[in-house]
């Protein structure tokens, strides 16, 4: 299984990006994707969850209204919306996966790291205050 990020970049407060992750390895579409992010001495931190199958996504608190998490099994890319950042929104995000298949997306699932065996690259959001 692989995971390819990319959209990162710089973006003022208020503006907008959408990261995209494209999975590949597993044997059918009903993965689980999870987004992440972590900036320096803080702890990877789940913003957001999707299932694959049927499309049913949970998101964190602090991101609910703002971010949005779709996929596109046509091209086999799960995406990230993010509108209106903060400046404390700046880290190094990550799309992951568990391997197992068919997990359901929920509040547990999206903030439990350890579930997630498959990890993208990373990339960095600044955005300027």
């Amino acid at each position: 299984v692989q995971l390819v990020e990319s959209g990162g970049g710089l973006v003022q407060a208020g503006q907008s990006l959408r990261l995209s992750c494209v999975v590949s390895g597993f044997t059918r579409d009903d993965y689980t994707i999870g987004w992440f992010r972590q900036s320096p001495g803080k702890e990877r931190e789940g913003v957001a969850c999707i299932r694959s199958y049927a499309g049913l996504s949970d998101y964190a608190d602090s991101v609910k209204g703002r971010f949005t998490v779709s996929s596109d099994s046509a091209k086999n890319t799960v995406y990230l919306q993010m509108n209106n950042l903060r400046a404390e929104e700046t880290a190094v995000y990550y799309c992951a996966a568990p391997a197992t298949l068919g997990i359901r997306c929920d509040r547990n699932a999206r903030g439990f790291t350890l579930l997630y065996d498959y990890w993208g690259q990373g990339n960095q959001v600044t955005v300027s205050s």
